[in-house]
């Protein structure tokens, strides 16, 4: 098969990720006989192994043919329906997918036979009869195979194909891809990250925990990060969880039993090493006068709150913020006994802290407000009188959900000009990006993680973004990226700042890490690592 045959006279097929209907009749499908190609194939790069593929690519009349799987089709930028009514419709769309290779152990005979379906068929909304066509839509393995001519794979879908004697046929649909990252199997077993140029994952042997960096472009040179023992007397907990904070990379990790254990948190340096930085339970802030150090441990109890100067010891911390009140809890009381759940919401702004704060010892009705404090005068000042569950400045404004009825609110720094934003209860995650206010909101009480993302409308009722239950939100670099809950049909959404949908990924991801322009995630189908490249998204 000649350069010239291929690229004026071959059709290409590609498969939909689409079984008929068990409705549809077989009785008027005339079969063909169809082959495996002996030339190399590769889909957006990755090499199609046909031999050992449940679904392989296929050959009839000296065409190509490729088959339209759901992750086949979602690869190559294209949506795919059926109704019984309407037949099949295959369009281009803001869709993509990793290469999922279908492996099988029966090898598939070199020859064989598929059908000819009679079902209507349209390409981008226009009809097309498949009886008609020289090249028609074929049916193997219950999977529809469908042949790209020129007008199809080029004027339709803007693909490009590139045919050579020496490296077989290639073929590129130009929407945006992943790219697995070549690191070790087990990497994806813990957190990664990736920072300033870098991989960041971990390695386990035994009990002892390895964490390795890598550059990016040259996952082969592997650089020892950090390493450490667990304690195996109390279960050993493998988990490493890495974050970004004041633009640098920290990570950390748990060690002995729930109680009696602590947390450890270590810093990367410049030269890719870490050190322990703190141990126990706490949150910890950086501010122009060194480190606020907000004591979490159990039992709780007041004055928690300790600045540590620059290059001091945590011991050597002076007291903060009035001594009467318990810092960085979230404090509820029912029947005579407290609870105690540890809150991440205390924000440094300029020279002052923002922290929810509650008396101590506890006063009903008078428990979780926000209160800002300024820790050179050393002065106390309640902003936000109502109980709230945490708070969030963002834009130079304070937000927060009430406890009272979950809503969100909004106002300035100094508590003044309050402003109810959301209609619904506020569940699990709220942010503003562009001037834009988002957040969750449970559906059926939250159960199996079914939040919808709203967008605050301030002229009406606030608008659902999307039907996709979903389980996080992060911004990056122009885009918000969506991790979709279990049951949906994708597992990452990326919107702009309108809440439109600019790409939608098949892949689930089990974590989604977000460095600068690029989203790393861990694939929650076999734990290996991926990344997306948002410099690469159309459109931007």
């Amino acid at each position: 098969m000649g350069k010239r045959t291929l690229s004026f006279t071959t059709a290409l097929t590609i498969g939909l990720g689409l079984a008929l209907s068990p409705a549809h009749s077989n009785a008027a499908e005339p079969r063909v006989s169809v082959a495996l190609p002996d030339f190399v194939v590769k889909l957006n790069g990755n090499l199609v192994e046909n031999q050992y593929r449940q679904y392989p690519l296929l050959v009839y009349k000296d065409i190509t043919y490729v088959p339209m799987t759901w992750y086949d089709s979602r690869l190559l930028g294209l949506e795919t329906s059926w109704s019984q009514n309407s037949g099949l419709a295959i369009s281009k769309g803001d869709v993509s997918s990793s290469y999922a290779p279908y492996p099988t152990e029966k090898k598939n005979p070199g020859r064989s036979q598929a059908k000819v379906p009679n079902f209507a068929v349209t390409i981008n909304g226009r009809a097309v009869n498949n009886a008609a066509e020289p090249y028609p839509l074929l049916s193997y393995n219950d999977i529809i195979y469908f042949p790209l001519t020129w007008k199809f794979a080029h004027d339709e879908f803007g693909w490009d194909y590139e045919w050579s004697d020496a490296e077989g046929l290639a073929i590129r649909s130009g929407n945006l891809q992943t790219e697995a990252v070549k690191l070790p199997p087990s990497a994806g077993d813990n957190g990664v990250a990736l920072f300033q140029g870098h991989y960041y994952f971990v390695e386990t042997e035994g009990t002892t925990n390895r964490v390795y960096r890598t550059p990016e472009r040259d996952s082969a040179n592997k650089q020892l990060v950090y390493s450490y023992d667990g304690d195996s007397s109390y279960g050993f907990n493998k988990r490493v969880s890495f974050w970004t904070q004041d633009n640098e990379l920290w990570f950390s990790y748990h060690v002995g039993g729930a109680i009696m254990g602590s947390d450890v948190y270590c810093k990367v340096s410049e030269d890719g090493k870490a050190s322990v930085e703190h141990r126990g339970y706490l949150d910890f802030k950086r501010t122009s006068r060194g480190t606020l150090m907000i004591d979490q441990s159990v039992p709780p109890g007041g004055n928690n709150l300790s600045l540590v100067r620059e290059g001091g010891e945590e011991r050597d911390g002076s007291h903060v913020g009035d001594p009467g009140l318990i810092y960085g809890w979230h404090v509820t009381m029912d029947e005579g006994s407290d609870g105690y759940g540890g809150d991440d919401s205390t924000t440094v702004v300029g020279d002052d802290v923002y922290v929810m704060g509650s008396p101590y010892p506890i006063e009903q009705g008078k428990l979780n407000r926000i209160y800002r404090i300024n820790p050179d005068a050393n002065q106390t000042e309640p902003i936000v009188s109502s109980a709230v569950t945490g708070f969030k400045v963002m834009g130079g404004k304070l937000y927060y959900v009430k406890e009272q009825d979950h809503l969100l609110y909004r106002s300035e720094l100094n508590g003044s000009g309050e402003t109810q934003l959301s209609d619904h209860p506020v569940a699990r995650w709220y942010g503003e990006w562009s001037g834009q206010v988002y957040y969750t909101a449970a559906e059926d009480g939250g159960a199996g993680g079914a939040f919808r993302l709203y967008q605050v409308n301030p002229e009406g009722e606030d608008s659902l973004v999307m039907q996709d239950a979903v389980e996080s939100v992060q911004f990056a670099d122009g885009v918000m990226v969506c991790k979709l809950a279990d049951g949906a049909d994708y597992g990452i959404k990326l919107l702009d700042a309108a809440g439109h949908v600019k790409m939608a990924f098949a892949d689930h991801p089990s974590s989604v890490f977000t460095d600068q322009h690029t989203i790393l995630y861990v694939s929650a189908e076999d734990q290996s690592v991926k990344r997306i490249e948002l410099l690469d998204l159309p459109d931007r």
